[in-house]
């Protein structure tokens, strides 16, 4: 089986939704703080670590630079930058954890941080200590950056073969 057909269901996420579970994460992690800034990993989580840095008040940024996904296929994992220390203090945050390749990466970079993610599947959940949503090892989880809202022709207008 290709890896890329593992996925046999798609969860798609609207900007707005992204949103509000983002901010679900904030308020999860409100007390759990302070926190000496955050670590987004590449590129997944710059769009949660944004709304977390306004929500939580956190300037410092960090990124940890991880090249792994062409579309719905799992490539060879390449950290192209990474983090000194061993992460006390600090949260780490991604968009998702799927099989957990890449979090085990960074969970060995930075052992003592916080790690959440907006969204996890089996296999990687335990590697993080915070998630909204959990989905299905089989299911692509589409975000809004990964996609675009077009038009639709009415179902009337379409005429059926046959």
């Amino acid at each position: 089986m290709a890896k890329s057909d593992r996925y046999k269901k798609m969860f798609v996420v609207s900007w707005d939704q992204f949103h509000r579970d983002a901010r679900e994460l904030a308020t999860r992690l409100r007390d759990r703080g302070p926190f000496k800034g955050i670590v987004a990993i590449t590129r997944g989580g710059l769009v949660p670590a944004a709304i977390l840095a306004r929500e939580l008040d956190i300037h410092l940024i960090e990124t940890v630079c991880i090249s792994s996904y062409n579309w719905k296929n799992q490539n060879e994992l390449r950290v192209l930058k990474h983090v000194e220390g061993d992460g006390e203090g600090w949260l780490i945050v991604d968009d998702l954890v799927d099989t957990g390749t890449t979090a085990k990466v960074v969970r060995d970079m930075m052992p003592k941080a916080l790690f959440v993610t907006v969204y996890a599947k089996p296999k990687g959940r335990p590697l993080v200590e915070e998630v909204i949503a959990e989905v299905e090892q089989d299911t692509w989880i589409l975000l809004p950056w990964d996609s675009a809202v077009q038009f639709v022709e009415p179902i009337v207008n379409s005429k059926e073969e046959g």
